[in-house]
């Protein structure tokens, strides 16, 4: 029976602020699209659908210029004020990177010793994050591969992420002349412990995904190689269980043979995210049954604590980190970006800490010293 009750198209009043010009499908960009939701059985349900924000710079592991910033923002409003949207998926363009951070080469030959256009930026990143933090629909993480930098910042401001298990996971700014303070300092503490966090801020080290689902940073670990018909796991991490140095050991990355064995093999894995996109529709489905405003109440109680710490020092780190691009961001992300000609991704960490120790002026004499010269 036809719902007569449900008003004409014409009396719905169009609440959303942005069009559709922030968006395209030529990298580096944003690519907006609603995909209907579907039932177990796998047929489409009239009239509901999720968004799809998904970062379109693959070439650049999906990094996001200022430009994306913008649509990603763009794209969270307009599903917020979506009636038929019942959920956000936030994802990247192939299967290499989820996002990477900010794009280093805009980073290094634009906003570089520009901390007032850098400033400028870090309002568009903060006002990113607080899109995903205040959007009127659930958000989930589709983690493709690598969430890194200000990708991990972004993912960690989702309600739900749901990871590739070819997905490692990590900081980049102490190694690379910047800080993890666009959220990690803010939610990792409240999301893993505290040892864990701050390890996982200041190392730069990359994690597997299944040890950040050991760990309880994210929802769902799915395997996408499919070899002759069947699901492996990713050969490169230990994921049975045993003791390694006297520690139980689940979720790193093996060493040596092993190592060099698995990196072959993934050189012509065929990767396959049927169950990574079933993990999703999974989600979806359970949403799509449950009332909609409930869900919302429930999830932004649980949002409320990481907006405490976020709001908390969102515009301090902005100055601070606009600041910062006259100085150690300047050195890092001009290494980073020059690292083809050099050989070299990072300055010299020894030469610059001595230079400094002797009361060294931080300028381009200093500069010069520490950025490695072409090979």
């Amino acid at each position: 029976m036809a719902l007569t009750w449900l008003p004409s198209e014409h009396e719905l009043k169009d609440h959303d602020l942005w069009g559709n010009e922030f968006f395209g499908t030529d990298a580096p960009s944003v690519m907006y699209e609603k995909r209907a939701i579907v039932n177990p059985q796998g047929q489409p349900v009239e009239g509901l659908c999720s968004a799809w924000i998904v970062l379109n710079n693959p070439t650049q592991y999906n990094s996001y210029t200022t430009k994306m910033v913008k649509a990603t923002t763009a794209g969270l409003c307009k599903a917020s004020m979506d009636r038929s949207v019942v959920a956000v998926i936030i994802t990247g363009v192939g299967d290499r990177a989820f996002c990477t951070g900010g794009n280093t080469k805009e980073y290094a030959e634009y906003y570089s010793k520009r901390p007032t256009e850098y400033g400028l930026y870090m309002d568009l990143f903060n006002g990113m994050i607080d899109a995903i933090l205040d959007c009127k629909k659930p958000v989930i993480c589709r983690v493709n591969g690598m969430r890194v930098a200000g990708g991990q910042e972004v993912g960690m401001a989702c309600d739900l992420s749901v990871a590739s298990d070819l997905a490692v996971f990590g900081q980049a700014g102490p190694r690379h002349g910047s800080a993890p303070v666009g959220g990690a300092t803010d939610f990792l503490p409240w999301m893993l412990g505290v040892e864990d966090a701050m390890w996982s801020c200041v190392s730069c080290e990359l994690w597997s995904a299944y040890k950040m689902k050991t760990k309880g940073l994210i929802s769902k670990v799915s395997p996408v190689i499919r070899q002759d018909g069947r699901w492996t796991r990713n050969p490169s991490v230990i994921t049975d269980e045993y003791v390694r140095d006297g520690e139980i050991v689940y979720g790193e990355f093996k060493t040596g043979a092993e190592a060099n064995q698995a990196r072959e093999f993934l050189k012509t894995a065929q990767i396959d995210f049927g169950m990574l996109d079933q993990a999703v529709n999974d989600i979806l489905w359970t949403f799509t049954n449950l009332f909609p405003h409930c869900l919302q109440v429930s999830i932004e109680g649980i949002r409320q604590k990481k907006k405490f710490f976020w709001d908390l020092s969102k515009s301090a780190n902005r100055h601070w980190l606009a600041a910062n691009m006259s100085a150690e961001a300047f050195a890092g992300f001009n290494a980073f970006n020059t690292r083809k000609i050099t050989g070299k991704d990072t300055i010299d960490f020894i030469k610059y800490r001595q230079l400094l120790a002797a009361g060294h002026a931080v300028d381009d004499e200093l500069f010069e010293q520490v950025l490695a010269k072409p090979k």
